[in-house]
């Protein structure tokens, strides 16, 4: 019997819809992924829920208020990292329909642009497994895996 446990690292990310269109944000000076498009998101700091993250971390790169009661669950991905430490994540995708406040892109020294996209017609740039993940939400999947066993991975798909 193993006596380790795998540290896995949480991430909370955003998913806000309009009229068939998706918000997403350009990377910029991050040291990660800059120059592609993502959620809003970020990691759950210590002591913090991922509740809390995603209501923090809303109001922090796009300026908007959310409650917890418009918070809705929408998609579970279980991740291994393509990076060089091959570190594990969870990556828990909220959706909003409610929210206060103008979208207004409040951290312009980590984030290029916000900007809505029609579903159908994402940017080419947009990091793959968020790209995933959002193809998944559309069509109701909750969990999703990802570097690990390719036929796995397949087989979830």
């Amino acid at each position: 019997m193993r006596d380790t446990q795998s540290p896995h690292i949480p991430a909370a990310y955003l998913i806000l819809f309009k009229e068939n269109k998706t918000l997403l944000l350009k990377r910029k000076n991050t040291g990660y992924q800059d120059g592609n498009y993502s959620l809003i998101a970020g990691h759950v700091e210590p002591n913090e829920s991922f509740t809390e993250s995603m209501i923090r971390e809303a109001k922090e790169e796009a300026g908007i208020t959310l409650s917890s009661k418009d918070l809705q669950v929408v998609h579970l991905m279980h991740r291994k990292s393509s990076s060089p430490s091959n570190n594990q994540r969870i990556d828990l995708f909220f959706l909003a329909n409610n929210w206060q406040g103008e979208i207004t892109n409040i951290e312009p020294h980590k984030c290029e642009e916000l900007a809505w996209f029609d579903l159908n017609d994402l940017p080419s740039n947009i990091i793959p497994y968020v790209n995933e993940a959002l193809h998944h939400v559309i069509h109701q999947k909750f969990y999703s895996e990802k570097g690990w066993n390719l036929s796995l991975e397949k087989a979830l798909s």
